[in-house]
């Protein structure tokens, strides 16, 4: 499938209640904005919520730097981030945040004759690409990990994001992790200096660099990936096992977290140990306001992802995304009781 027929899918999964077919939101509507990361989900549990409940969810995937903007801003009634927020920017802006949902981000690139989880990447090579000292595509470091591959000599294209990112925290704090030099030079973050390539806005953009151009390698979520049948790498982990991304090798990274122990739940996921665990896992979180100016819309946003939380698994599972255990839920849920209130005091769960 094409970058644009995926799009378009999305946009009728959203259906009216899109951002993209803005004339038919209703002022019911819940609104919220960030991360491209979850909106294949999020797309696709709006749908769902719609027929069974009527109410709809008018969604930006306009990337997680513009989402915490636009609800520091109030201009939503939530926004998504797949960088969580510390617990002194939290408290400092009012806000109380939760994760929704998991799901891994992978490495992809266009080369003809090779298929789909063939080659394999290591985090070092990857930062080497990044920094702009591993140039071809038949470097030394590439053809060691795929000796059975015909690695042609040409350029590496780097794709990086353009628009403030979760997606570019996940992918640079992994690269951070596994890469000094990364780390000293680049460093992480939603947005950083990138000293080589190419910017594509949103995990759409990516995906559609990759995928038009030849000899590109990039970095988006793994739904584009199996929407758009791109082409991705294996990966080797802190294990020291190659692994391929999926729902199986996203919920080992995210078997250790504890979440229960951190502020905020401020865990990031990437680079877990564990031999099946894939090293570029993350969980993608939702930020509201503690003191609901609206209650109504602050209930039917807590409304929808207790709804998500229940209803949403298999829907998930489908995208290759992992949902959120029943004990974190749980947390989340008390967290919702404890923290949000009107403005009168009164809980809103």
């Amino acid at each position: 499938m094409s970058i644009s027929k995926l799009i378009k899918s999305l946009i009728i999964v959203v259906g009216a209640s899109s951002v993209f077919a803005a004339s038919a939101v209703h002022a019911e509507d819940m609104t919220g904005a960030g991360a491209t990361f979850p909106y294949p989900i999020y797309a696709k549990w709006a749908d769902a919520y719609k027929k069974a409940t009527g109410n709809g969810l008018n969604y930006q995937s306009v990337g997680s730097g513009a989402g915490i903007k636009q609800i520091k801003n109030k201009t939503v009634d939530f926004g998504a981030s797949d960088m969580p927020l510390k617990a002194e920017e939290l408290d400092a802006a009012g806000l109380i945040q939760f994760p929704a949902i998991m799901g891994g981000l992978v490495p992809v690139v266009n080369l003809d004759g090779i298929a789909a989880g063939k080659m394999k990447l290591t985090g070092d090579v990857i930062a080497g690409i990044y920094l702009g000292k591993i140039t071809k595509w038949n470097a030394p470091e590439i053809v060691a990990l795929n000796p059975d591959i015909k690695l042609p000599a040409t350029d590496i294209t780097v794709v990086h994001r353009s628009d403030g990112s979760g997606s570019t925290f996940l992918w640079t704090d992994y690269l951070s992790k596994v890469n000094a030099e990364f780390k000293s030079t680049i460093g992480s973050g939603t947005a950083v200096k990138w000293p080589v390539g190419l910017g594509g806005k949103g995990n759409e953009g990516v995906a559609a660099s990759v995928l038009n151009i030849k000899g590109t390698i990039g970095y988006v979520e793994y739904a584009y990936v199996k929407k758009n049948k791109m082409i991705y790498a294996q990966l080797k982990n802190r294990d020291g096992n190659f692994v391929e991304p999926g729902d199986d090798s996203f919920k080992a990274a995210a078997a250790g977290a504890e979440w229960s122990k951190v502020p905020g739940y401020n865990i990031v996921l990437t680079n877990q140990t564990g031999k099946a665990s894939w090293p570029i896992t993350g969980a993608s979180f939702i930020l509201m306001y503690k003191q609901q100016a609206d209650s109504t819309k602050g209930r039917e946003v807590l409304k929808f992802f207790d709804w998500a939380f229940k209803n949403g698994e298999a829907m998930a599972a489908e995208l290759d995304y992992v949902a959120m255990p029943s004990a974190v839920t749980k947390l989340v849920q008390e967290t919702w009781k404890a923290e949000l209130k009107d403005t009168a005091g009164k809980q809103i769960w």
